[in-house]
């Protein structure tokens, strides 16, 4: 199991910003997560990500329960996060080359000498991420949509079990979006792939790799399961409290009103 959620619930300035949280993720499976904006989505990825700790239920990401075997940086060495967050703390000045290098010593900036492995490893994540051409630019050079793919190569240096992707399209054109949704199919299918977990509001960028979606609302779970069981119309007139016509292209899903 990666993740295992029981009843859990997340308390920020005396009050419930995630309530009665049920939900399991296995082995194999990706995931996309969608909630409009004060879903909950980001308080739910810094609760698996141990920067957060919850007010009730259990947790378990990674076989580690939370408030026994739970050591946040420990934890996070197996998890690949990558969101606007961490991106804003990175110098202008290192270049793409290496931002990505940095992932495998967990650390913002370099500050010990990577070994011949790691640096070949970086290149190899950089042509796998599209972003080879642009190795040795500043980081500050690159459009967002470049600096998205650096910084998806950069998590993926340890070898992460999870990888987390934060609305990673957000303030990408419709070119930038689509080449960065092609890598992140890509990365599925590599070998001893990380489970996925990709948090967006687009339905649309629920690519035919995300085996399960969760709907997530006002911060609780809406519904869950099997994508072929949550991609319906019904079902997302109810969430989005409007209705939608739902049409599928290349088995990727695309909504408008109705």
């Amino acid at each position: 199991m990666v993740i295992k959620l029981d009843n859990v619930g997340l308390i920020r300035d005396g009050k419930w910003i995630l309530d009665s949280i049920d939900w399991q993720v296995k082995r194999g499976e990706h995931w996309a997560i969608v909630g409009l904006n004060g879903s909950g989505k980001s308080a739910l990825l810094h609760l698996l990500s141990a920067f957060h700790f919850p007010a009730r239920g259990e947790v378990e990401v990674l076989g580690r329960k939370f408030g026994r075997d739970v050591l946040g940086d420990e934890l996070r060495q197996d998890i690949g996060l990558v969101s606007q967050t961490l991106q804003d703390r990175f110098f202008n000045e290192d270049s793409a080359y290496q931002i990505v290098l940095s992932g495998g010593l967990a650390s913002i900036g370099l500050y010990e000498t990577p070994t011949d492995e790691m640096r070949e490893k970086a290149k190899s994540l950089l042509k796998v991420m599209g972003a080879f051409e642009y190795a040795n630019r500043s980081f500050y050079t690159l459009s967002q949509g470049e600096r998205q793919r650096v910084m998806i190569a950069r998590a993926l240096m340890n070898d992460p079990k999870l990888l987390i992707l934060d609305e990673p399209t957000n303030g990408l054109d419709f070119i930038a979006k689509e080449a960065l949704l092609d890598r992140v199919e890509a990365i599925s299918t590599l070998t001893e792939a990380p489970t996925i977990l990709y948090v967006t509001h687009h339905i649309d960028e629920i690519l035919p790799t995300f085996s399960h979606v969760l709907l997530l609302k006002e911060g609780s779970v809406y519904k869950k399961g099997e994508r072929c069981d949550i991609l319906n119309e019904s079902l997302l007139s109810q969430f989005f409290d409007l209705q939608v016509e739902l049409t599928f292209q290349n088995d990727r899903p695309y909504i408008r009103k109705k």
